[in-house]
């Protein structure tokens, strides 16, 4: 598909994530042998990051700035793109397909992620993706 593309935000519809944030790491059109269809490589947050105000002390800043990520592959047919764009250059090496087969590499590859999100979230960039969709 044209319009999704790396570096989009787009919002999960369907499944255990679903409303929750994603940006699109890796576009597969064609498909694989494990999946056969369309389908997208993408991080996304579980948790998002609770309210923080300025009485609150830089203990509690930190851990109410704490996020939880994702990795995970998704049918195109599944995400809903948002005009939204994230650039996140750090994500594009570290994860792959491979990521997938191993569980210490994707632990080692949200980890990475989590801070790559938290510095993100910290510098104040892209405020709109680390608040959690009401609906």
């Amino acid at each position: 598909m044209k319009f999704l593309k790396n570096g989009r935000v787009a919002i999960i519809t369907r499944g255990r994530y679903a409303g929750k944030k994603v940006v699109i790491i890796k576009v597969q059109d064609d498909g694989t042998k494990s999946h056969p269809f369309g389908h997208a490589l993408v991080a996304g947050i579980e948790r998002y990051p609770a309210k923080v105000t300025k009485r609150m002390s830089k203990k509690t800043t930190a851990k109410r700035s704490k996020v939880k990520p994702f990795i995970k592959t998704v049918n195109f047919n599944h995400i809903m793109p948002t005009r939204y764009t994230l650039e996140l250059e750090t994500l594009k090496n570290i994860i792959s397909l491979d990521t997938f087969k191993e569980p210490s590499q994707r632990e080692d590859a949200k980890k990475t992620i989590k801070k790559a999100l938290e510095d993100r979230y910290t510098s104040g960039k892209n405020r709109w993706f680390f608040q959690q969709l009401r609906f």
